[in-house]
């Protein structure tokens, strides 16, 4: 199991209750007029409110807290570890493979001494954060250290997979009929897992030490009265000749009866993952209470031993009871010791299904805790710039968002492949774990001969042996365990390490280009000229707000240029741009090739070349639609434009970005899909698509006036509608003069403010008006306008009379 890294908690103080009377007000004042998106508003309903910065806070743990915090990775392999060395034994050895039982156990149990020895000295030296990674880079560099980086992402993905599909199989075991849906269940408790942590769940505290401490009573309940029935021979053995769909038992003569050295490693390799999680507490020495690396040490000490014991006891069950492992995975090795020994007393069975709700509680807070190792990893590793940088940014509840999305996806593609196998998984998961172990031990060892500290020769000699000893085992996993999945890791380590040393590459040389300023600061010019340029091909509001910008520039020269790869559609264009009036002038440039942007590039060398010391800046109008459909059917031309233009000294791009999906949210703000539709149709009926260059006869007059229910918030628009009502009303205090007036679409409000109100005071019911203003939409959702331009168009008011 990699290094836990330890997330921090959260304060139970709400977000909603900070931030001064100003800020509040400015915050309201933006919902008013900038609501949120769809997708915000699903996310604050799936995760909750947000979190701000300020609830962001260290926690420290006591040390039995900090046991049964870190511990579950550790312990909780006694649940799997000696059922999957039996399984690799049983079908070659026989029931000689009990026999091999103990001296594997006893094997890897020495491994664990080592490595936990070689830990101890890991959290003495690296106090506020240890690990392999940490370890690495800091004796052998960051590139080196992208080995151990590596191989602790892989883990914790494997580990996630492992103990969901290990804690469901303890659920299963319970309830027979369950099995067959083992991995849907596992899938759906990782998915839960996700969504909890996404929501910001605290990993530390009481109620997660709670598993650990009842599995570990509860185990060890088991070995007792295991022993106390065996010392009074009442402890009988299982008969594999009557116990269907168990793995295959070999028959055979002799101790090892056709057991090979091959498949004594590859049980010894299955055995190792009894040891993952033993460097759980290095990462998280920072989370202890001072003094922290001796209350670390003392904690990872007892951890070792518990763990010890419980795998000595469990194997010693396994082999006095010659317990059999079932080739579906359920039910587990652990269950069926529990049911013989406990026996079918009802005591009995309540302490049976104890056992089974405790292991699948510490399996399942044992995955939940890749939860936070993965992503507090990741955003180490990104720090670095080995990483993508998403992986570094908190989100909606102040976690690494990104990270646990990307662990949760890998997980559930790795149960996918594998079926959600324990035994499967196996073989993905120690090389990670013992890579780990052997990173750590190296990078100490370089440690002691750098430092050389107080009787830094016996460290030196624990730290390198344990790195020995991880390599080989790393090495034993990729041979013995080969052909069953540990051809995936063996591919896969090295690309990831050299995806992560890539990316930093990249990052690296984007770095130096772009802090270059600190040795080699730009000249400042005095350019003496400012072209600007507006590429269009239609007219619309996008291009409109596109001018606007442009305006305000104050260029020495700005101008409007279409790129014309359609004669009729240039016409069309030109013709609207005269008769809207527009002051920025339109020059039509003809385009053969059709290679808009080579044509912008030279319109631009053109216009440095006209005037010496000039600067040329291009506007680019870029509309954004919906995220999906959006690409799919619209092209991205502005982003090409743009880079193609920035390859020019003395030449700049803008993007002048126009939200249209926006504006369709704010003008149709509550109709459904089919309402929506007609409205649309509606308005188009009345204003000329300016993407269709044959809708508009270039001797006819554009329509200027809109259905009122086509009106756009913010934007000057004009409108006809029969005056229906006329009222007064106030505003902050202030008279103002409302004019009801409605057209077949809709209804619209226009108020009038003391200055304009008196030169309306004329307007009558009946009246048809046409009103010329900026539309807005106001805090009910009706339209109005305010102080707009009004002119009678006809007077029926005396026909209402």
């Amino acid at each position: 199991m990699p290094a836990r890294h330890q997330e921090v908690g959260v304060s139970p103080k709400s977000s909603d209750a900070t931030g001064t009377p100003s800020e509040r007000r400015a915050e309201i004042e933006l919902e008013r007029n900038v609501p949120e998106t769809l997708g915000y508003a699903f996310k604050r309903l799936f995760l909750g409110k947000p979190m701000i910065s300020d609830q962001l806070k260290n926690e420290r743990l006591s040390n039995p807290v900090a046991m049964g915090v870190l511990a579950p990775d550790a312990i909780s392999s006694t649940a799997y570890g000696t059922e999957l060395i039996l399984v690799e034994l049983l079908p070659y050895a026989g029931l000689a493979a009990f026999s091999l039982l103990l001296p594997i156990t006893g094997v890897i149990l020495v491994i664990l001494v080592l490595v936990a020895a070689s830990y101890r000295q890991v959290v003495m030296t690296y106090t506020r954060a240890g690990g392999s990674y940490v370890v690495a880079r800091d004796n052998f560099g960051p590139r080196v250290a992208q080995i151990a980086a590596a191989a602790l992402l892989i883990d914790y993905v494997v580990t996630v997979a492992v103990q969901a599909s290990a804690g469901t199989v303890a659920v299963v075991s319970a309830i027979r009929p369950l099995g067959p849906y083992s991995l849907e269940i596992t899938i759906g408790v990782v998915v839960i897992m996700a969504w909890v942590n996404l929501r910001g769940l605290r990993e530390a505290g009481r109620p997660f030490a709670i598993p650990t401490y009842f599995f570990t009573a509860m185990v060890l309940a088991l070995i007792v009265v295991g022993v106390i029935r065996d010392l009074l021979g009442n402890l009988t053995m299982f008969d594999p000749g009557s116990m269907a769909g168990t793995v295959e038992v070999h028959q055979g003569d002799g101790l090892i009866a056709g057991a090979s050295l091959l498949i004594i490693l590859r049980a010894f390799a299955n055995g190792g993952s009894s040891l993952t999680g033993v460097e759980a507490i290095s990462n998280t020495v920072g989370t202890f209470r001072k003094p922290e690396g001796p209350n670390a040490r003392l904690v990872l000490t007892i951890m070792a031993c518990v763990l010890g014991i419980l795998l000595t006891g469990v194997a010693w069950l396994a082999y006095r009871t010659h317990a059999l492992p079932y080739t579906d995975g359920y039910p587990s090795l652990l269950s069926e010791i529990a049911k013989k020994v406990f026996g079918d007393s009802i005591i009995g069975h309540l302490l049976y299904y104890a056992l089974q709700i405790a292991t699948a509680a510490i399996l399942f807070t044992g995955a939940n805790t890749s939860f936070n190792g993965f992503p507090a990893l990741a955003n180490f590793v990104a720090a670095d710039r080995f990483l993508p940088r998403q992986l570094s940014r908190r989100g909606h509840r102040l976690v690494f968002s990104n990270g646990i999305m990307v662990l949760a996806v890998s997980s559930i593609l790795l149960l996918l492949f594998t079926g959600g196998s324990v035994n499967a998984l196996v073989p993905f998961y120690a090389i990670g774990v013992f890579t780990g172990f052997a990173m750590a031990g190296y990078g100490m060892t370089k440690h002691h001969l750098t430092h050389r500290e107080t009787r830094w020769r016996g460290k030196l000699v624990i730290n390198l042996s344990a790195g020995i000893v991880s390599t080989v085992v790393v090495g034993i996993f990729a041979i013995a365990k080969f052909t069953e999945g540990a051809w995936l890791v063996v591919v896969v380590f090295p690309l990831l390490v050299t995806v992560l040393i890539r990316l930093n590459r990249e990052y690296s040389a984007e770095a130096a280009i772009l802090d270059n300023f600190r040795t080699n600061r730009p000249e400042r010019v005095n350019y003496a000229q400012h072209d600007a340029i507006i590429l269009v091909n239609s007219l619309d509001l996008a291009v409109l707000e596109a001018v606007r910008y442009g305006v305000g520039l104050r260029a020495d020269r700005l101008v409007a240029i279409h790129l014309m790869t359609d004669e009729a559609q240039a016409r069309t264009l030109q013709h609207r741009w005269d008769h809207f009036g527009l002051t920025v002038p339109l020059k039509i440039v003809d385009c053969p090739d059709r290679r808009i942007t080579r044509g912008v590039q030279r319109l631009v060398v053109e216009a440095l070349e006209s005037t010496a010391r000039s600067h040329v800046t291009v506007l680019l109008p870029r509309r954004t639609y919906a995220p999906f459909l959006g690409r799919l059917l619209h092209d991205r031309t502005a982003d090409k434009i743009a880079r193609a233009v920035s390859a020019i000294p003395h030449a700049a791009a803008t993007i002048v970005p126009f939200d249209v999906q926006a504006q369709i949210r704010k003008a149709f703000p509550d109709m459904a899909e089919e309402r929506l539709a007609r409205k649309v149709e509606r308005l188009q009926s009345r204003i000329v698509n300016p993407e269709a260059p044959d809708s508009l006869d270039t001797d006819s007059t554009p329509p200027a006036v809109l259905a009122i229910d086509g009106l756009m918030s913010g934007y000057l628009s004009s409108v006809e509608g029969r005056v229906t009502e006329i009222s007064e009303d106030t505003y902050h205090d202030v008279a103002i003069l409302v004019v009801e007036v409605a057209d077949d679409s809709g209804a619209l409000a226009l108020r009038f403010t003391p200055r304009k109100a008196a030169s309306n005071a004329q307007l009558r019911a009946g009246q048809l008006v046409r009103a010329v203003g900026k539309a807005r939409q106001a805090r009910g959702g009706e339209m109005i306008m305010v102080d707009p331009d009004v002119e009678v168009v006809t007077d029926d008011s005396a026909d209402t009379d």
